[in-house]
């Protein structure tokens, strides 16, 4: 999996790249959250248009990004969020707690509010 990183009317959009299943990509996705934190960037997207796989240990990756940025103060929206991913996340109720948008223009919006 790839991260590239940019930034976009005061958030930061993190876009994934490949599959996202757990070993170096849970490091990566850590890595790269707590560098966003160290920064003080806590609206954070994770854009998952480029991820043509997810798994159960994918899917804890995301939990651990969100928890972590929630306990900093800040967090993190979902966006282009696939229909097999979006099952998953209803199958575990976690659609619940992720935001997910469509459109950048509208996750990075949703940001106003806070």
């Amino acid at each position: 999996m790839r991260i590239e990183s940019r930034e976009r009317d005061g958030v930061t959009i993190l876009d994934l790249q490949g599959k996202l299943m757990g070993g170096s990509d849970a490091e990566a996705f850590k890595v790269a959250i707590h560098k966003l934190l160290d920064k003080g960037r806590k609206r954070v997207i994770v854009n998952l248009h480029g991820v043509d796989w997810i798994n159960s240990t994918g899917v804890g990756i995301l939990i651990s990004g969100y928890t972590t940025m929630r306990r900093s103060g800040g967090d993190i929206r979902l966006l282009h969020v696939s229909d097999k991913i979006r099952s998953i996340l209803y199958v575990t109720k976690l659609n619940t707690i992720f935001m997910c948008f469509e459109s950048e223009d509208e996750a990075v919006a949703s940001f106003a509010d806070d």
